[in-house]
């Protein structure tokens, strides 16, 4: 009985105590764990790019005019339109693929008489690094920059309009280019306005009857370009 008794008594001061002992335990608020922000992870992006440009080579032949090489005395203008698409990253690389119409004319000599127009299609692979000039980083929003470079090849057609008629002929060169320029992010879409180089090895009409060779063309660009980001 007495032992009944005593068990009795302790539950019922265990009741009474443990409130007591709980109140007097230290209180620990919850804590919430930050995200952690691993900045601006990869994406795909689609691009739309138009552009002026000026055309220079470093000389020409003529088979059926002589020896050469022969100088250019005037430049050529003209334009260029295209698109592409391309993957960010996340940690200011960048990579894409552009397809462009390019058309120029213009580029000629007094002797002897030439007028060339170029015109055809410039597929390049190209890869850049974005930086960031405000606060935000490469890719963050607000203004930066971009270096890059491109290997690739242009399917043309070239015709000397100062002939009659013009020995018109097509053909495939390799392509090379450098590009560097300043960009607006503004999240969804990037505003782009830069440089760039196009780099052609050799022009040539050789399976007409009266061959030309124009050698080392590069073409300035100053190109406007918008990327849509599709996350």
């Amino acid at each position: 009985m007495r032992k009944i008794l005593a068990l009795m008594v302790m539950g019922v001061s265990t009741l009474f105590v443990a409130p007591a002992m709980a109140a007097d335990m230290p209180y620990y608020p919850d804590i919430e764990v930050p995200d952690v922000d691993y900045g601006l992870e990869g994406g795909f992006y689609l691009r739309g790019s138009v552009a002026g440009n000026l055309m220079w080579a470093k000389d020409f032949d003529i088979i059926c005019c002589g020896t050469g090489p022969y100088k250019f005395d005037k430049a050529g203008y003209g334009y260029s339109f295209g698109a592409g698409v391309g993957y960010e990253f996340g940690d200011g690389l960048r990579a894409d693929v552009t397809v462009d119409y390019l058309y120029n004319r213009g580029m000629s000599a007094a002797s002897p008489p030439v007028d060339y127009q170029i015109r055809g299609t410039v597929a390049l692979a190209n890869a850049y690094y974005d930086f960031g000039l405000s606060e935000g980083g490469s890719a963050g929003g607000g203004f930066g920059a971009y270096v890059g470079a491109g290997l690739g090849f242009a399917a043309y057609e070239i015709a000397d309009l100062s002939a009659v008629p013009d020995p018109t002929g097509s053909g495939v060169t390799g392509a090379g280019a450098i590009m560097a320029g300043l960009t607006y992010d503004t999240g969804p879409a990037v505003l782009d306005f830069g440089y760039r180089g196009l780099y052609l090895p050799v022009l040539t009409n050789s399976a007409k009857a009266d061959p030309i060779f124009v050698h080392d063309a590069f073409i300035h660009e100053l190109r406007g370009s918008v990327r849509y980001r599709f996350n």
